[in-house]
Formats: structure tokens, sequence, C-alpha cells
């Protein structure tokens, strides 16, 4: 059982930069595959961002792709999102979810792909 749990989120103005974590519990957190998803209001939950276990291999979506950075800390039982160049329209609830794939590189842009999940943190990009 793995426990998430998001923080850092916030109101900036666009242009501005935020730093989500997401803290989880347990002592396999370095077996998991992480990602970040997002909901807009009205909108389907989608894929942010994920990292591989050990961390050494990340993938974005093409809307976040140079602007937002997925980063872990397994000593620390962390998972980071680092956006910059904050635009209006990535306003949403970011969730951090957990998943094991098939191996120690597999990632999973699915939500399917994840069996726990944060509770969610508000993003909010003002113009």
């Amino acid at each position: 059982q793995v426990q998430l749990v998001e923080s850092g989120g916030g109101l900036v103005q666009a242009g501005g930069s935020l730093r989500l974590s997401c803290a989880a519990s347990g002592r396999t957190f370095s077996t998991y595959a992480m990602g970040w998803f997002r909901q807009a209001p009205g909108k389907e939950r989608e894929f942010v961002a994920a990292i591989i276990p050990n961390g050494s291999f990340t993938y974005y979506a093409d809307s976040v792709k140079g602007r937002f950075t997925i980063s872990r800390d397994n000593a620390k039982n962390t998972v980071y999102l680092q956006m910059n160049s904050l635009k209006p329209e990535d306003t949403a609830v970011y969730y951090c979810a957990a998943g094991r794939g098939s191996s120690s590189y597999s990632y999973s842009v699915a939500e399917s792909g994840y069996s726990y999940w944060g509770q969610g943190t508000q993003v909010t990009v003002s113009s």
C-alpha cells in the first residue's frame, strides 16, 4: 500500500513558476514509476509527466514539454514537478500517481497504469 500526498499548488500569474511535491509513504517507493496528471474544470484527467523508478528516464505530454520537469528523490520518498512559464491553460487540479510496470524501466501515460493516487492540489494560473 502506498499513500501519496501532494503539496505546492497555489495561485500564480502567467509566466510564473510553481514546484509541486508528492510525498509517498512506505519503503517501496523506489520500485514504483511515478506520474503526474491534471484535470481542468469540465475536462477529463490528462497525463502530464512520468518518471521511471530509478529516475533515469522521463516522459512528458507535448503540452508541457520544455516547461515542466519531473524528478524524484528516492531517499526522501518524494517526486516533484517543477512548472515554469505557466499558462492559464495549465490551471487544473494536479494529481500524482504510483504504479508498477513489467520492468524497472516501465512507465505509463494511461491512468490504468497507476494503482495509487494522491488527493490532488489546485494550480491556478491567472492571465
